[in-house]
């Protein structure tokens, strides 16, 4: 029975190693994406006439 803490530890640290390496890995899409869309919305659009909008 002396395995059964070594089993639990080394669970728990693989849980929470993926879980902070999908927290990570969400945040910085979100960053990225706000970034992507700041940047589009500065671009100059280009319109043609009578086109509806």
């Amino acid at each position: 029975m002396d395995w059964v803490p070594i089993v639990f530890i080394v669970f728990k640290v693989a849980v929470f190693g993926t879980g902070m390496f999908f927290a990570i890995k969400w945040h910085y899409d979100q960053g990225k994406k706000v970034k992507e869309e700041a940047s589009r919305s500065q671009l100059p659009v280009v319109r043609t006439p009578g086109a509806p909008d």
